[in-house]
């Protein structure tokens, strides 16, 4: 899967998920720690990546919109990145079979 992480998720998370072979990038290595949602929109759709986000509004967007990135809103809460990451990478498997069955938001929410 090709995802790009937003920036209020850790860093860490994308070196992760590279490591079990996907295609990950954070914001902040391709120097988007700063930007604007349009502007995080639009490097999703141009890398053709999934857009992994805390953020409500990505959400909101993609929903009524309904074109653009495919999001992963991830919606946990305050909690240590470890919990978060293998929150995410436990998730994966669902992840895909929902992005599989053509659903283009897919929520991770604390157990």
């Amino acid at each position: 899967m090709r995802l790009l992480i937003d920036a209020q998720l850790p860093p860490r998370l994308a070196h992760r998920l590279r490591e079990l072979g996907h295609e990950a990038i954070h914001v902040a290595d391709v120097g988007l720690a700063e930007a604007s949602d349009a502007v995080v929109w639009k490097a999703a759709v141009d890398r053709e990546a999934v857009l992994v986000t805390k953020d409500q509004d990505f959400a909101i967007a993609k929903a009524v919109r309904g074109d653009g990135p495919s999001v992963i809103w991830i919606r946990i809460g305050n909690t240590s990145n470890e919990v978060l990451i293998a929150r995410l990478i436990n998730s994966l498997g669902a992840i895909a079979e929902a992005f599989a069955r053509g659903d283009t938001i897919v929520e991770v929410v604390a157990k």
